[in-house]
């Protein structure tokens, strides 16, 4: 290939193509494409979206959703066999003895653990567990934003029904409603904590809409509210001296004789040893599955991210739901190179930048249902070739970012947005003078473990929070309901396991029984595989990451 001359950031033949967009740019300013109807949103996704197109999937041949069907990336991982061999280690020799062991120290961890020891477990009956650092977590990367209803136009029920739709009506009502209802108590909760949620002059809540949402409810920190969110959680339960325990991911749950859930066991990353964890209830708010690129997809998510929680539940018996389903944000960072995947915030969108083709036509609404939008974006850079195509051979489509200062003043950009526009300049583009080039990313896991409404799994003893669950969403997550989850089922998680080691013993043995079952299972279906899980960390040796082709049709 010639070699490319860079203008501010952009090729010279991209820059045509931002001519075209400026061109237009006035009369798109105060027009938008309708919203589709629900036949349109339904054509747009049984074509174009990763989840509905051939291949890319196949079902459990094992366990308790055996027929289920799911990405290959996670049926490889439910079909893989143990990291430990259950005889080699003395369960004997138990390193940490506590209350409630919490997996991950994310929002979902965080809060858990802080309504534990509200609900009278001491600090030092509480762990976390966590992979990485406290906090390296998607929790810390989520941006735009967490619903609640606490306006006067608005309610718990509106939100409800807006989460309902927005997931196709697969949810499960009684968890939605839990959701919906304690979402203005987590945010008066955090604000009392010390989170700075952007406010108006009046010091009322400043709010906004969000794709598939009739209310603007959004409440936000600029764009890092989860990092703000996780900031006062973080805080306060450091000041009360509860229990964590870094680099130490989970590698397999530990059960008594009967199959309640009674411990884990770590692997201390930096000492390369075992730890034997003796619990009378587990938390798994281990996250979700971005880092496993389903269907190739770059991704949002944080390095840790490798579906570790579903693996670990599964194994022990947990029921899982909803597997057939990923989200994919529409607005990931298409170019430059260095940033692909990365999440560039729906709040961008709803703020008015819009996405538009290579001639600087609109062809979508802004504010469709995150699944729908993307869809569109797929069709316009794969099926009707309207794409703009950068020097890797990647396509995407430009979101006018300019608009935002256009329609809300000089400022509002760098004021509501910093993190973005430092990101961008970076690599010499200016997101408040030129559009950005963007396509979807792989963003979340709508489905996991099934719940009921306080976190309770089919195991006892087992309970989860946050994107490791599933039901909340149903097919389809909603922007801002994320935090929103991860606040509500973390601190609801908290408070029923607090009640419920208050009735229990300590297992009189623990053992890996379930472990041993599950590799009986793996033999009796002639599973022979090499691959064991959880994998912990993805790996990356010998692969060009940042040269992922996306082939949306094999």
């Amino acid at each position: 290939m010639a070699e490319l001359k860079l203008i501010n950031g952009y090729p010279e033949y991209m820059r045509e193509s931002i001519k075209l967009v400026e061109k237009t740019r006035n009369k798109r300013l105060n027009t938008l494409p309708k919203q589709m109807t629900m036949e349109e949103r339904d054509e747009v996704l049984r074509t174009y979206h990763p989840d509905y197109v051939e291949g890319g999937k196949r079902a459990i041949r094992i366990g308790q959703n055996k027929g289920d069907i799911a990405p290959n990336e996670v049926v490889d991982l439910l079909e893989a066999y143990p990291v430990i061999e259950p005889d080699e280690l003395n369960l004997n020799e138990i390193d940490y003895d506590v209350d409630i062991l919490i997996i991950g120290g994310g929002l979902a961890g965080t809060s858990a653990a802080i309504l534990a020891n509200d609900n009278g477990i001491p600090a030092d009956k509480i762990l976390i567990a966590n992979k990485l650092r406290h906090g390296d977590a998607n929790s810390m990367m989520a941006q735009g934003g967490t619903q609640a209803a606490d306006r006067p136009n608005d309610s718990p029920v509106i939100h409800y029904i807006d989460v309902m739709g927005g997931g196709h009506f697969a949810n499960k009502p009684d968890v939605v409603k839990a959701l919906t209802e304690d979402a203005p108590v987590a945010i008066k909760w955090l604000s009392e904590l010390g989170a700075i949620f952007d406010r108006n002059e009046d010091g009322t809540f400043k709010e906004l809409t969000g794709g598939g949402t009739s209310r603007k409810r959004m409440h936000s920190c600029q764009d890092y509210t989860g990092m703000e969110e996780l900031r006062v959680l973080r805080d306060e339960f450091r000041n009360r001296d509860i229990g964590n325990i870094e680099y130490s991911p989970v590698v397999e749950l530990l059960t008594d004789p009967s199959g309640k859930a009674s411990g884990a066991v770590l692997w201390n990353t930096e000492t390369e040893e075992y730890k034997i964890v003796r619990a009378k209830a587990i938390i798994i708010a281990t996250g979700g599955f971005g880092r496993l690129h389903i269907r190739h997809f770059p991704t949002t998510n944080h390095y840790g991210a490798t579906a570790d929680g579903i693996v670990l539940a599964y194994r022990a018996g947990a029921k899982l739901r909803d597997t057939d389903t990923v989200q994919y944000h529409p607005t990931g960072a298409a170019y430059p190179q260095q940033i692909i995947g990365l999440l560039l915030t729906e709040k961008l969108r709803t703020s008015g930048a819009q996405p538009i083709n290579v001639h600087g036509e609109q062809f979508v609404f802004p504010l469709e249902p995150r699944d729908v939008e993307a869809s569109a974006i797929i069709r316009e850079c794969y099926g009707n070739n309207n794409g703009v195509e950068t020097p890797t051979g990647m396509r995407g489509v430009w979101l006018d970012t300019p608009l935002i200062d256009i329609k809300n003043g000089k400022g509002t950009t760098e004021k509501a947005f910093p993190a973005m526009v430092r990101m961008f300049k970076r690599f010499g583009v200016d997101m408040i003078k030129d559009p950005v080039l963007v396509f979807p990313t792989l963003h979340y896991q709508n489905g996991g473990v099934e719940t009921d409404p306080w976190g309770h799994t089919n195991i006892e003893g087992l309970f989860v929070a946050g994107e490791v669950s599933g039901g909340v969403h149903g097919k389809n997550r909603l922007m801002g309901n994320s935090t929103l989850d991860c606040l509500v089922f973390g601190r609801r998680s908290g408070i029923e396991a607090a009640k419920y080691v208050k009735n229990v013993q300590h297992a009189g043995e623990l053992t890996l029984k379930h472990v041993e079952k599950y590799v009986s299972m793996l033999k009796d279906e002639k599973i022979e595989t090499t691959r064991k899980a959880p994998i912990l960390f993805p790996d990356y040796r010998g692969k060009k990451v940042l040269e992922r082709k996306i082939d949306l049709m094999h």
